[in-house]
């Protein structure tokens, strides 16, 4: 791991080798060249341009990307995002279990929770594909979803799923594999941001201001650790035209992991503030790009946010707080940036 940086209350924050040299050499540049053919950039109107001139190729869409060589229609997509809507929704209307014990390990914790809140009651053949464990064995991932597709039977009429799976079991025989695929793409993600994200503001925040709101804290942490870190735009020939130093060739690597830390920005830019929020507007603020840009901004923002506010409103109602112990936390190159290992706890008496 590379030199540490430190964030909010004395902790430090320590960046993968890759990530730390680009918060330490690029903070405040613009456009510039991270490799022969990639064009790297935080300049919040290059990002407006680009990102509002075309749509997203399939190939660009982190969720939604082809799938076993198959692609998946925006149309499927949306009818998909309709199903983990609903799930989302059933499960925050619901009352909140009262045994749930949110100690241990983030972000692992938080996943097993909204594991069982969105997906608990579903048969073996679904959870298998929500485990942990397979956000960092994609060989064992794939497997996964071969064996939950060969499983033998479908469930029964009296099985209890959700929206998400009830969808997945529909699909005819020839089509299983794909079908458990692509809930696994759905599903998994769901879990794996939404407590990747309340760790990550456990890290930098707790315990928190009483006076901070949910949603500012959830901003403020999409700000400093942003899940979504870098947004890639392969290379077009109409890109040139929008700002010259982009080469026809060049791919496009834009950055929110530096626009959300630039100084030209925000006001003490390292620094975790959920009260800078009180007069910014999340949906319009310069270079602030969590969930992409107004042109094609992901429509999971809501179902990640309101699933942080929830279990922040868990958290801070069972008085949790960060290991007073604990004063450093990784941050690995990974799909999604976030602390790891993080030991959250009771105040002692």
């Amino acid at each position: 791991m590379s030199r540490p940086e430190t964030v909010g209350r004395a902790r430090v924050t320590v960046f993968s080798p890759k990530i730390e040299e680009l918060l330490r050499d690029r903070r405040g540049a613009k456009v510039f060249r991270l490799e022969a053919d990639t064009v790297g950039v935080a300049d919040p109107n290059v990002m407006d341009k680009l990102l509002g001139s075309r749509s997203a190729h399939e190939f660009e869409r982190p969720t939604f990307k082809p799938l076993q060589g198959r692609s998946i229609s925006r149309a499927e997509a949306n009818d998909m995002l309709h199903a983990i809507s609903r799930d989302v929704r059933d499960a925050l209307q619901r009352p909140a279990p009262d045994s749930i014990d949110l100690s241990g390990i983030w972000p692992r914790a938080g996943h097993a929770y909204l594991r069982d809140l969105l997906f608990g009651p579903e048969p073996p053949r679904f959870r298998l594909l929500t485990d942990p464990r397979l956000e960092t064995a994609p060989v064992v991932a794939r497997a996964a979803v071969r064996a939950s597709a060969a499983w033998p039977g479908r469930p029964g009429p009296e099985a209890s799923m959700s929206h998400l799976a009830l969808r997945a079991a529909a699909a005819a025989d020839d089509d299983r594999h794909y079908a458990m695929g692509l809930y696994r793409r759905v599903a998994a993600p769901v879990c794996l941001g939404v407590s990747a994200l309340v760790a990550n503001a456990l890290w930098l925040g707790s315990p928190f201001d009483p006076d901070a709101s949910n949603r500012h804290i959830v901003l403020e942490s999409l700000r400093l650790l942003p899940p979504s870190w870098n947004i890639l735009r392969v290379a077009s020939g109409d890109f040139p035209a929008l700002d010259p130093r982009i080469g026809p060739g060049d791919d496009v690597l834009l950055l929110p992991l530096l626009s959300h830390r630039d100084p030209d920005l925000w006001d003490d830019p390292d620094e975790f503030r959920p009260r800078r929020w009180q007069d910014l507007d999340a949906e319009n603020q310069p270079g602030f790009l969590p969930f992409g840009h107004a042109n094609e901004r992901c429509r999971g923002r809501h179902l990640i946010v309101p699933l942080a506010e929830h279990l922040l409103e868990r958290i801070r109602s069972e008085g949790l707080v960060v290991s007073p112990e604990q004063t450093t936390a990784k941050v690995p190159l990974a799909g999604l940036l976030g602390v790891t290992r993080v030991r959250v706890v009771r105040p002692r008496a």
